[in-house]
């Protein structure tokens, strides 16, 4: 287990942030500042020393899947990303068995076909596949471990982990008592963060063993600045004309479907500003005044287009 002292020295700031054009070595994705607010850099520091998962809720395109990355990226961690889907099953992070592979070769070793598969037919350890918190687990080192989109899963997924993250350990039940995978205890606690879209109620067992914040979507200013840490040339007369056209279709949108209903989120946001910024800035800072320019980056539904997208406002007289 990693120590107490080693812990304690794990900081998160959000003030290291990537360099302009820097790529994940493992993914060769860009890399992209994540700029947090006070409260949560507190939060996130708050599960780190008590050792606990931060459950993260906020409508989609707040944030809340980037941070794990940016909390790993700061401190120098690695990086586990297990994204749920409906059919994901607790076990699934933890390790998968090939038992039809195993199946095969030892059919193909009955039938001394192959004799490389009636040899690996006998070691049960060889289809065992660690998941992202097995891995973690397996670590020397704390890992950051962003368990994606919970209430996707079944209702019984949560408290299927329970034991799992709350003492850091579990059995793989197919292979032998004295394989070195049959009981795996975590060398050092995990940074976990969950998020969740609240498509279904998390149960009370496993919310009594996290943290809680709700992740705001950015205010005025941080959308600015998130524009600026991506699109360095756009000037700030345009930005600002981009970043209030969002804003006052995402205040109509709230007052026609309530704050429940699908507004437009900061992915769409950088990518209409990407396309944006490929023509002059005086034909956008123009056009805005009067039309929603490429509204089919912003808006995903036809109701939502012709309601929209197609409406053209008339310049108030100089």
């Amino acid at each position: 287990m990693v120590g107490t002292l080693d812990r304690k020295r794990l900081k998160y700031t959000g003030k290291v942030r990537p360099k302009p054009g820097e790529e994940d070595p493992e993914t060769g994705q860009i890399l992209y500042p994540y700029l947090p607010s006070e409260k949560l850099v507190e939060a996130v520091n708050l599960a780190i020393a008590l050792e606990r998962p931060l459950l993260l809720k906020g409508e989609p395109g707040c944030g809340k899947t980037k941070l794990a990355r940016a909390v790993a990226y700061e401190l120098g961690l690695p990086y586990e990303a297990w994204y749920i889907k409906s059919t994901s099953r607790a076990r699934d992070g933890l390790y998968t068995y090939d038992a039809v592979g195993r199946l095969r070769d030892a059919q193909l070793a009955a039938s001394k076909i192959d004799e490389e598969a009636a040899v690996k037919a006998k070691n049960a350890d060889a289809y065992v596949e660690l998941g992202p918190l097995g891995r973690a687990f397996r670590n020397e080192q704390p890992t950051v471990v962003l368990i994606d989109e919970m209430d996707k899963a079944d209702i019984d997924f949560p408290n299927d982990l329970l034991l799992e993250l709350d003492e850091q350990r579990f059995e793989v039940t197919e292979v032998k008592q004295n394989s070195p995978l049959k009981k795996i205890q975590a060398k050092a606690t995990p940074i976990v963060f969950i998020t969740s879209n609240d498509e279904k109620d998390l149960p009370d067992a496993f919310l009594r063993r996290c943290l809680f914040h709700y992740v705001k979507f950015p205010e005025r200013q941080q959308l600015i600045e998130i524009v600026k840490t991506r699109f360095t040339v756009s000037p700030l007369e345009l930005v600002d004309a981009i970043i209030d056209r969002f804003l006052e279709l995402r205040e109509e949108m709230r007052r026609d479907k309530g704050e429940a209903g699908k507004k437009v989120s900061t992915s769409e946001l950088m990518d209409w500003v990407r396309i944006l910024s490929h023509h002059q800035d005086d034909e956008i800072l123009s056009k805005l005044k009067t039309e929603l320019l490429y509204p089919g980056v912003l808006l995903k539904s036809w109701d939502d287009y012709r309601r929209y997208g197609e409406q053209i406002r008339t310049q108030p007289e100089a």
